[in-house]
């Protein structure tokens, strides 16, 4: 079996780094969904210019709103059609129109 490139102490601090302010940076975007701060539609336009939002899985997003649980989130994403899988920047013009009309912003 071939083994991973081998990495030096500093290249491993930093993919370490990297990593840790990707996780917090997820964190930070369900906290303020859950609060109610940010909607979906702002998640989609974040994903243009955020490489770390647009990897971000679109179950979890979903899962983040508030009122909107694992059940919720599965079922709406099956009734569209898109895979538990699919990462924000993966999710079609017309599955980001279902989505939105399925999760409309809260006022």
């Amino acid at each position: 079996m071939p083994q991973p490139p081998a990495l030096t102490d500093d290249q491993r601090a930093a993919a370490r780094e990297k990593a840790m302010a990707a996780r917090q940076a997820r964190a930070r975007l369900k906290e303020d969904l859950k609060a109610g701060t940010i909607g979906l539609a702002d998640v989609f336009e974040r994903a243009a210019g955020d490489p770390i939002v647009a990897g971000t899985k679109m179950l979890t997003v979903l899962e983040a709103l508030p009122a909107v649980g694992k059940v919720k989130a599965r079922r709406t994403m099956d009734t569209i059609g898109i895979a538990h899988s699919r990462r924000v920047r993966g999710v079609g013009e017309h599955q980001r129109e279902k989505l939105l009309a399925a999760f409309p912003p809260r006022s």
